[in-house]
C-alpha cells in the first residue's frame, strides 16, 4: 500500500505550501516507505509515498502520460494492467508499473474508464490541460481515501485522515465505488452491480463454478517482484487462501523469483485456537510457516499507537486490529512486503454467527449487502492500516470484483444455516473445495467452526482488554459519557477507554463522523439485532456472544441425524449439485 496525498486550488502557492503539503504528505510515509513524489502545477499538488511492489526500479509516482499533461497518484494495484495495455498500443509507457495504465486510459477514455480497472486501489488525477481533476476509489473500499474542503476553497483527497485532518474544515470517508469528478461538480457511483440494490438473486448454485472463480480471484493477486505471504488463522477462509495459493504458486512469475514454497504468518496468545489450527494447515500445505506470539500486555501496550494508525474507535475493530498491527511489524521484518489475507467471505456468504438467527433467505441476502457496503468501514480498513502502518500491502482474493459478482448472484437459500441438511456456515464455499480426489484441506478444518479473529487469537485477549478499561475508566465516567460524547456515545467501559484516545488524536468533529456506530450483536448489522429479541439485552461485538446459538443450532440436528460438524455436507461435488429439491 502507498500514501497519497493531493490538494487542489489552494489560495496560497508559494514555497511555504509546498513545505506544508511535503509534512503532511510525510504523516503517511509509514505506508510507502520506498521513496517520496510530488508534482506541483500552480495551486495543485499531488504527493506520493511509495511502497514499491511492482516494478521496483521505475514505478515511482506520480505517474505520467506521454506528455505529462496528465498527472496521476495511485494507491494500490490494477491485476488486470496488462491486459488493459493490449487496448493502449498507441500509447507509450514509461514504466512496468500496474499503475500507469490509469493515465492511458484517461486520455482514451475519458472518466468512464474506472469500472475497465480490475484490482484495489484509489488514484487522484489531474489533467492539466484545464486544471479540472478526478479522484475514484475500488469497488468495496480495500484502499483507504478521505476527502476534505479547506476553508480557502480547497479540495483534499488523502490515504489516510491524519495527513488533512489538521487543514481541512470538514472531511468524509470517500465513498467506495466512486468517482469524483471536479467537472461535473460532485460524487456518482461508477459501481453498479445488481446486489447493491439488495434485490434476491435465483441464480442457482454451482459449487465448480464457485470454486473456479476464486482460484482465479487468489491467482491474479500472485503479482508481485517482492516476497510475500499469507495470513494464515487456521479457520476456513485464511486457509482456503493458503491452499489455493499453494496449489498454484509454482506457476507463477513470483516463484521464479522467490521459490515455489509458499511462507505463512500467524500470531496469538500462546495456546491460542488460531495457532494451533494454523499450524495443523501449514503441515498439511507444506508452507514455510512463522509463528508469532504476543501477551495482553504487549497488546494493551500498543493500543495508542494502533489507534492513530487505523484511525476509528470502534471496539471489534480495535481488538482485531492489535494482533494484526503487532504481526505485520514481525512480518516487514523478514523482509516481507505483500500478504495476502482472508477478509470479506463472511460478509458474502452469511458467516458471522449470528447468521444462525437469518429468519429467511431474503433477510439473509439483504444483510449480507449492508454487511459488504460498509466492509470499508471495519474489515477493510483493519486489514489496510493494520499492515500499512509497516509498509505490508495486504491483498484480499474474496473481495475480488468478479468474485463478488458471481457470489452474490447465488440464491440465498444455498447460504441458508440448515442443520437438518448438514449445512453449516458458509456451505456454499466449504462445498465448493471438498474434493475427494484432491483435497484443498483436512475434512475438519474445512469445517472447522467459525472463530472472529479477536477471539482466535485467545480468549483471554478481549477479557484483558475489558479489565485494562475497567481500570482506565470509572463509572462516574461512563455515565457521563453522553455530555462527553454525545455522538456515537460509549456504552462501555471498554469503548470509552478507545474513544478518549482516539479524540487526543483526531479531535475534530469531522474525524469522530467518521466512524460508524449503531447497536450490533457477535458484527450484526443494527437491523439484524433485530432477529433475536434477546440480543438487545446483550449487545456484546465478540463472536462469543451468539456462541451459545451456535452450539444450540447443531445440537438438535445432531441428535436427529448424528451428523456432526466435523463430518461436513451430506453433499459432495460430482459436477453439479443433488438434492436441490430439498433446499427450502
Amino acid at each position: 500500500m502507498c500514501g497519497i496525498l493531493a490538494v487542489f486550488g489552494c489560495v496560497d502557492n508559494s514555497q511555504s505550501k509546498r513545505s506544508r503539503i511535503i509534512e503532511l504528505s510525510r504523516r503517511l510515509r509509514h505506508r510507502g516507505p520506498d521513496w517520496s513524489g510530488l508534482h506541483c502545477h500552480d495551486n495543485c499538488y499531488l504527493a506520493h509515498q511509495r511502497l514499491a511492489i511492482v516494478d521496483p526500479a521505475s514505478g515511482d509516482q506520480p505517474l505520467y502520460n506521454e506528455d505529462k499533461t496528465v498527472v496521476v497518484t495511485v494507491n494500490g494495484e490494477i491485476y488486470n494492467h496488462r491486459k488493459l495495455r493490449e487496448k493502449l498500443t498507441s500509447h507509450q509507457f514509461r514504466t512496468g508499473s500496474d499503475c500507469e495504465v490509469i493515465a492511458h486510459l484517461y486520455e482514451e477514455y475519458g472518466e468512464e474508464f474506472v469500472d475497465m480497472l480490475d484490482g484495489m486501489f484509489s488514484f487522484v488525477l489531474l489533467d492539466t490541460g484545464d486544471k479540472s481533476f478526478i479522484a475514484a476509489r475500488d469497488a468495496i473500499g480495500i484502499t483507504p481515501l478521505y476527502m476534505g474542503w479547506g476553508l480557502d476553497g480547497s479540495v483534499w483527497f488523502a490515504s489516510e485522515m491524519k495527513a488533512l485532518s489538521d487543514d481541512c474544515e470538514r472531511f468524509i470517508s470517500f465513498p467506495p465505488g466512486h468517482i469524483y469528478s471536479s467537472k461535473q461538480g460532485g460524487l456518482r457511483r461508477w459501481y453498479n452491480p445488481p446486489w447493491f440494490l439488495e434485490h434476491i438473486p435465483s441464480t442457482p448454485y454451482d459449487p465448480l463454478v464457485l470454486r473456479e472463480a476464486f482460484e482465479k480471484a487468489v491467482i491474479k493477486r500472485l503479482m508481485t517482484d517482492v516476497p510475500f505471504g499469507v495470513l494464515l488463522s487456521g479457520g476456513l477462509d485464511s486457509s482456503l487462501v493458503a491452499a489455493v495459493a499453494s496449489r498454484y504458486l509454482v506457476e507463477s512469475e513470483a516463484a521464479c523469483q522467490w521459490g515455489s514454497q509458499l511462507h505463512t504468518f500467524c500470531i496469538g496468545l500462546k495456546g491460542s485456537p488460531d495457532l494451533k489450527a494454523a499450524r495443523e494447515v501449514a503441515d498439511y500445505l507444506r508452507t514455510r510457516h512463522h509463528e508469532f506470539y504476543f501477551t495482553v500486555q504487549e497488546g494493551i501496550d500498543a493500543l495508542e499507537e494502533v489507534i492513530y494508525h487505523i484511525e476509528t474507535y470502534d471496539v471489534t475493530t480495535i481488538r482485531a486490529s492489535t494482533p494484526m498491527f503487532l504481526m505485520s511489524r514481525k512480518i516487514k521484518s523478514l523482509g516481507v512486503k505483500m500478504v495476502l489475507s482472508g477478509e470479506g467471505s463472511d460478509e458474502i456468504f452469511g458467516g458471522y454467527l449470528y447468521f444462525h438467527k437469518a429468519p429467511n433467505k431474503e433477510e439473509l441476502h439483504q444483510e449480507t449487502c449492508r454487511k459488504i457496503k460498509s466492509l470499508h468501514l471495519y474489515d477493510c480498513l483493519r486489514a489496510n492500516k493494520s499492515t500499512s502502518a509497516w509498509g505490508v500491502e495486504a491483498r484480499v482474493p474474496f473481495l475480488d470484483k468478479e468474485f463478488i459478482n458471481l457470489a452474490m448472484n447465488i440464491d440465498p437459500q444455498w447460504k441458508m444455516i440448515r442443520p437438518d441438511l448438514g449445512r453449516i456456515e458458509k456451505w456454499v464455499l466449504r462445498n465448493a473445495f471438498d474434493d475427494e480426489q484432491k483435497p484443498y484441506l483436512p475434512k475438519h478444518i474445512l469445517y472447522r467452526q467459525k472463530e472472529q479473529f479477536s477471539d482466535g487469537v485467545g480468549y483471554s485477549w478481549i477479557d484483558g482488554l475489558k479489565d485494562h478499561a475497567n481500570q482506565q475508566v470509572t463509572d462516574s465516567m461512563l455515565s457521563h459519557a453522553s455530555f462527553v460524547y454525545p455522538e456515537n456515545t460509549p456504552t462501555t467501559k471498554e469503548a470509552y477507554y478507545y474513544r478518549t484516545i482516539f479524540e487526543r488524536f483526531f479531535p475534530k468533529n469531522p474525524a469522530r463522523s467518521t466512524v460508524p456506530g449503531g447497536p450490533s450483536i457477535a458484527c450484526s448489522t443494527a437491523k439484524a439485532v433485530e432477529w433475536d429479541a434477546a440480543w438487545s439485552k446483550n449487545l456484546d461485538p465478540s463472536g462469543r456472544a451468539a456462541l451459545g446459538v451456535h452450539e444450540a443450532a447443531y445440537e438438535e440436528a445432531v441428535q436427529a441425524k448424528n451428523v456432526t460438524v466435523m463430518n461436513g455436507p451430506q453433499q459432495k461435488i460430482q459436477g453439479t449439485v443433488e438434492n436441490t429439491a430439498t433446499v427450502a
